[in-house]
């Protein structure tokens, strides 16, 4: 199964995270299977490829619950189909 995750970069007390799609077996640093944008909270800016997370999430990958909250701040959701959008708001 694979997720939608954060991956941390950066150096000590500056933390960078970087949006990826991995296997839920990997660990936090572990290979990725794909980049698909990063997340800087202290500047709080996020730079996502919509197409991308919207082709895992068709192919079934979850986001966890800080991808997802980054995601909708983005409007991602608001471009999948309404089923899936259904979906994501039962979770």
């Amino acid at each position: 199964m694979v997720k939608l995750r954060l991956k941390r970069c950066g150096r000590k007390q500056r933390a960078l995270y970087r949006i990826v799609a991995i296997d839920v077996r990997s660990r936090r640093e572990g290979r990725d299977l794909r980049k698909v944008g990063f997340y800087d909270p202290i500047k709080n800016q996020t730079y996502l490829n919509i197409p991308l997370i919207l082709y895992f999430l068709e192919k079934g990958a979850q986001p966890t619950g800080t991808v997802q909250d980054i995601s909708k701040k983005a409007g991602v959701f608001m471009e999948l189909s309404p089923n899936h959008n259904q979906q994501m708001k039962k979770n």
